[in-house]
């Protein structure tokens, strides 16, 4: 009997995917537990929402198994289905699944600025907003790059970019973060 509590080599995983595509259910079932914590981990930072993040995940696996018959293992599996997985979010997020319960009428968010400033405000809960807020690629950028130890090669292969992209975007997200919350600069130092 196997052991498939290790994760799969880049050889393993091309002899597992070729596997998987012919049918063979067990391979595709220890690709999916090799990779399943980490795609949900960028699905969630990419969403910011536990249920969305299930459902990018889910999609990105139902992709990727039906078309593994076209994975060239010329990048890492992990790689081929990150990609999916940002374009499987990415796409979730433009058909408006995660702003829709964030909307708030123009009258109501006039004054949810105007009372932002709070005696103790939630850093974390700031950091979030304001990683939500950036733009796509930053985002996804910043998400691979500084939360999930990504280099910007496995960036660029994973979203299509160049790696020297990757770190435009990291620097103009970390420069975003860095003003929107420059209120908090000193007052969290320990």
């Amino acid at each position: 009997m196997e052991d498939t509590s290790a994760p799969p080599t880049r050889v393993d995983e091309r002899l597992l995917a070729a596997r998987a595509a012919a049918g063979d259910a067990g391979a595709a079932r220890a690709l999916y537990d090799a990779h399943v914590e980490r795609i949900f981990r960028l699905a969630y930072r990419l969403t910011g929402e536990e249920d969305a993040a299930r459902d990018v995940t889910q999609d990105t696996f139902i992709r990727a198994f039906q078309r593994l018959d076209q994975f060239r293992g010329e990048a890492s599996l992990s790689t081929w289905l990150h990609r999916i997985a940002f374009s499987v979010a990415a796409n979730a997020l433009k058909a408006g699944r995660r702003r829709s319960a964030r909307e708030e009428p123009l009258d109501e968010a006039v004054v949810l600025i105007a009372h932002q400033r709070r005696a103790e405000p939630d850093l974390t809960q700031r950091l979030a907003e304001a990683i939500d807020a950036l733009p796509e690629g930053c985002r996804a950028v910043f998400v691979m790059h500084d939360v999930e130890g990504y280099t910007h090669e496995e960036i660029g292969a994973a979203l299509g970019i160049q790696s020297g992209t990757s770190k435009a975007q990291l620097f103009r997200a970390r420069a975003k973060l860095r003003a929107e919350l420059a209120e908090f600069r000193g007052e969290w130092a320990s």
